[in-house]
């Protein structure tokens, strides 16, 4: 090989580089959400905050649903373990958007959960739950998530370190 083959071999293995070094710098630069360029949806509320149960609370099984056959959708996202460890969370109607950044619905506080980790969304009679490719991934059980999920009341799932439940 001459020696401009071998020249331009290094140059070219240098801008490699440099290219792989800031996509990972603009990734970590989208999920930390560095100089808050996330953006703000008008007129969305915090669900409300509740005092939080005490830690050595019992598990309680889901209640039957009416005779019907219908179940009625669960109505609070308690933290069962983490940062949060026993707050919850009154749900609605509208999505709930977990992760670390300060934008989301939930802000678990969580270093290991991304800025926007997963999101939990309403339909029907039901929450289903997904990961937003997230860098550490969303957890029902010991199952990673691939695609969006119904949740039942009283399944723990893990976003980054935090473990959550939905209630009725």
């Amino acid at each position: 090989m001459s020696e401009l083959t071998v020249t331009l071999l290094r140059f070219g293995f240098l801008a490699l580089l440099w290219i792989f070094i800031f996509s990972i710098v603009a990734s970590q630069g989208r999920d930390l959400a560095v100089g808050g360029k996330l953006p703000t949806v008008p007129g969305r509320s915090r669900p409300e905050r509740r005092t939080p149960a005490p830690a050595s609370e019992p598990t309680v099984p889901p209640a039957a649903g009416p005779t019907t056959g219908q179940r009625s959708r669960p109505q609070t996202l308690v933290v069962l373990d983490g940062p949060l460890r026993g707050h919850t969370y009154a749900l609605g109607n509208a999505p709930v958007l977990l992760g670390r950044s300060p934008e989301t619905t939930v802000p678990l506080g969580d270093d290991y959960a991304s800025g926007r980790h997963a999101r939990l969304f309403p339909q029907g009679s039901r929450w289903f739950l997904e990961d937003l490719g997230s860098t550490n991934g969303t957890f029902v059980g010991q199952q990673q998530l691939t695609r969006a999920v119904p949740l039942d009341a009283g399944t723990p799932f893990r976003v980054g370190k935090t473990v959550l439940e939905l209630r009725s």
